[in-house]
């Protein structure tokens, strides 16, 4: 059961979870960014979005998804989203530009520049950050 936090009104797994803690508008996280940025985070919301349990948080540098913990960071850069995602193996491949240790799961880095880049294998990364991070807050106490 998620909650809402009475200072900055958004949405939380748990009481007192631990977040940025101050009104952040989505838009302005868009400001001086293309119509082609804003139209490619616009498919990975509409489709994230529906999943199961899906929370939705915005801080003054990303979008954070969570599911009792986050599984997906999107980062809107200039001329890119920084789309970082979970999972259990490092992903030396592309469109992976990035997979480093992090624990006992791996950090995994993808940049989009547009609505073509979003594609099926985007979505399957998305989708295996999403049942991971699901199975360890299944696991942790």
């Amino acid at each position: 059961m998620s909650w809402t936090c009475p200072n900055c009104d958004r949405e939380l797994p748990w009481k007192d979870y631990r977040h940025y803690c101050a009104r952040v508008s989505l838009d302005s996280l868009f400001e001086g960014r293309s119509p082609e940025l804003v139209l490619a985070f616009d498919k990975i919301l509409a489709e994230v979005a529906d999943w199961e349990k899906v929370l939705i948080g915005v801080t003054p540098n990303c979008i954070v998804f969570t599911r009792r913990v986050g599984f997906l960071i999107i980062r809107p850069m200039k001329k890119w989203l920084d789309i970082k995602f979970y999972s259990a193996v490092a992903h030396p491949e592309k469109p992976v530009i990035k997979s480093v240790a992090a624990g006992r799961k791996f950090e995994n880095h993808i940049r989009v520049t547009d609505a073509d880049d979003i594609r099926p294998e985007l979505f399957r990364y998305i989708r295996e950050s999403y049942e991971l991070m699901r199975k360890k807050a299944v696991t942790t106490p």
